[in-house]
């Protein structure tokens, strides 16, 4: 299995239309268009796994700066999420030097 990144896409982009893309090339396991958790909005960027390495590399191949719905896409095998990278945790803003505002408030 090898997952792929497509980058540069526009909200118009279906789950089908990359599909249909892809599936030119190899057997499709999994589209996903990733979209803002709070908006549902697209956010530009989706990920295809395909089940065979050489149907995966000849996509990247023939669909990098391909046209899809007007926009040049940009397509490559995903990389790993670095370990300890993704957020969504407490950040404490006082070890970056960016205290509270002092402005109208009370200590």
């Amino acid at each position: 299995m090898t997952n792929i990144f497509v980058g540069n896409l526009s909200f118009q982009t279906t789950q089908e239309d990359l599909t249909s893309a892809f599936a030119q090339y190899g057997n499709v396991e999994r589209v996903n268009i990733v979209t803002d958790r709070d908006t549902g909005q697209a956010r530009g960027f989706a990920f295809v796994e395909m089940t065979e390495r050489r149907d995966a590399e000849t996509a990247i191949a023939q669909l990098n700066g391909a046209e899809l719905n007007g926009r040049a896409l940009n397509v490559n095998e995903a990389r790993p999420k670095p370990q300890g990278s993704g957020g969504g945790g407490f950040r404490d803003n006082r070890s970056r030097g960016a205290g509270p505002s002092k402005r109208g408030q009370r200590w």
